[in-house]
This record gives C-alpha cells, sequence and structure tokens, in this order.
C-alpha cells in the first residue's frame, strides 16, 4: 500500500453511515461521484470489496463491515480532535448550517443572524428555509427550528416556547370598518384566515385573569392562507383581521413601515410551542454552542412563550 488517505477513510465512514453514496455526497456536499471515486480509491488501496454495489440496493461486504467498526472510532476522534482545535482560537469561525420554515425564517431567524454575525465575524451561516422535515444527521445540519411534535430519540429537543399570536389590522382597515373595542365585536369584521396544523376553529382567545372566548373565524373568509407571511401580508393590505405571532411585531418590516395595530391587545391564542433542535451524540462546535445561546436569548427577548 502506498498510503492510505484518510479523507478516503472518512467518506467510508460516512457512505456505510448514512447507507448509500447519495445521501453521503449531500452530506458532505459534494458530487457523488467524488465520493465513488474516494471509494475506489480505498479499495484498490486496500486490495478489497468493502461496498457490494447494484443498481437497486447497497450493502457492505464482510470485509467493509469489519473495516468499519475498527475505523468510525478513530475517524470520529480525528472529526472531534479537528473542531476542539479550531474552537481554541481567539476568534470563533466556520460555518453554521441551520433549517427552519420559510415564515420563521424570514421573519425571525435572518434578523437574529444578521445580529449574531456582527457579533461574530468570521463565522457564517447556510440556511436552508423549507417546509419539510429535514434529516439533521444525513443532511449535515448543525441546527434547526421546528414547530411540529418533536418524537425524535436522534435529537437534542430544546424548547423555545410557545409563539403566542394576536389580533393585528390595518390602520386603513380599522378606519373603514370600525375598531373592535369588545370581544364581541369581532363578529362583524372581516378575516384573513390562517389554516394551519393544530391551529383549530373556532379559536380559543385568552383574555385577561385567563378568561377564554370562543372565536369562530367564517370558512368563508375572503382570504385563507396556509402561509404567514402571506398572512401578514394581507392584513398590511388592509383585507380584514388577522392572526399573527407576537413575535412578528418586533420582527418584519410591515409593522415598522405600515404601523399595524394589534386588535384587542389584552387577548392572544396559544400558539404552537417551537424548538431548536439538535444531532444527538455529535461533538458541537464552538459556533454553534454560541449562537444556539444567542438564538435562545433572542426568542426570550422577542416574546416567545410571553
Amino acid at each position: 500500500m502506498k498510503g492510505i488517505d484518510l479523507n478516503d477513510v472518512a467518506t467510508f465512514v460516512r457512505v456505510a453511515e448514512d447507507g448509500g453514496f447519495t445521501a453521503a455526497a449531500r452530506a458532505l456536499r459534494v458530487p457523488k461521484s467524488t465520493v465513488s471515486r474516494a471509494l475506489a480509491r480505498l479499495e484498490r488501496e486496500l486490495d478489497v470489496r468493502l461496498v457490494q454495489r447494484t443498481t437497486r440496493a447497497f450493502a457492505l461486504t464482510d470485509a467493509g463491515k469489519g473495516y468499519y467498526e475498527r475505523v468510525r472510532g478513530a475517524v470520529a476522534q480525528v472529526a472531534e480532535a479537528s473542531a476542539d482545535a479550531a474552537d481554541r482560537s481567539d476568534e470563533p469561525r466556520g460555518t453554521v448550517r441551520i433549517t427552519a420554515p420559510v415564515d420563521l425564517g424570514e421573519a425571525f431567524l435572518a434578523d437574529v443572524i444578521v445580529r449574531f454575525v456582527e457579533k461574530y465575524p468570521e463565522i457564517r451561516f447556510d440556511v436552508s428555509l423549507t417546509a419539510r422535515v429535514v434529516d439533521l444527521v444525513a443532511e449535515g445540519f448543525d441546527l434547526a427550528l421546528r414547530a411540529s411534535p418533536m418524537g425524535d430519540s436522534s435529537l437534542v429537543v430544546r424548547k423555545l416556547g410557545p409563539a403566542h399570536m394576536g389580533l393585528f389590522a390595518s390602520p386603513d382597515y380599522l378606519a373603514r370598518k370600525g375598531e373592535a373595542s369588545r370581544v364581541e365585536d369581532l363578529a362583524s369584521h372581516d378575516f384573513v384566515a390562517f389554516r394551519a396544523t393544530g391551529l383549530r376553529n373556532p379559536l380559543t382567545l385568552v383574555g385577561p385573569g385567563g378568561a377564554e372566548h370562543s372565536l369562530h373565524v367564517p370558512e368563508t373568509s375572503a382570504v385563507t392562507a396556509d402561509d404567514l407571511l402571506f398572512v401578514n401580508a394581507a392584513v398590511t393590505s388592509g383585507a380584514g383581521i388577522g392572526l399573527l405571532p407576537l413575535f412578528f411585531s418586533s420582527c418584519t418590516a410591515a409593522f415598522e413601515r405600515k404601523g399595524l395595530t394589534r386588535v384587542l391587545p389584552a387577548w392572544s391564542v396559544r400558539g404552537t410551542p417551537l424548538h431548536l433542535v439538535a444531532p444527538a451524540g455529535r461533538h458541537e462546535p464552538r459556533r454553534v454552542r454560541l449562537f444556539r445561546d444567542f438564538l435562545v436569548a433572542e426568542a426570550k427577548r422577542r416574546g416567545f412563550g410571553g
């Protein structure tokens, strides 16, 4: 053997753990052909077949299984030692990969990242905004913001608190339709309805002293949408009263530019709990730890759970 490239060994471990070339290439953020060439080089150096390749299935050979068991711990130790060495630098640096739903990303996460980078200019971000539930381990993400229930034991979950929601309207709409000074007045107003999993109709408004009021949002609302950014835009345009997360009021330009008014500010709707999640059993680089703590503090400051 002329000498084994440790990068090829690390690529093999990723292929074994992710169950295939495609998943490993996605996690490593390289072309599939790069992964395939790395495995071919390693097999030539070892003079043994490690992976059984077919068009339909992927499997390690017996030699591949034995080799994986012997090298996986060493590869993990090298990765952790490298991360520790980088963390010891005076200036935190590197890339944080995070995923979130589109509305949370645009209305909350973007501003948090900008503020964080002002404090730590050598840290970079790779952000994926999507409605799908991303496999953090397979796709190589450090963190995710999620509103869906957490049932995956492979994740470390930190609850940020519920994003309580309030009723908002534009000044133009209220001038046209009149103010609502009591919850009963809402019956005569137009609504921009937000359709979301876990948000039931009628809505339960919670007011002073824990008082509750059942609000039925008409199924015939002129505008119904499943995207909060669209609801925000429609409310800003004067389509009616809309239900929006309270943190929107401190994060979105629409509130600052248009001056959206909170209707019945003493009343709100309990929101879906939001979570910050990370892969379990993985060394957490300093840059990720710093951003995680910063994001948690910002969530608290901006009204999550408040």
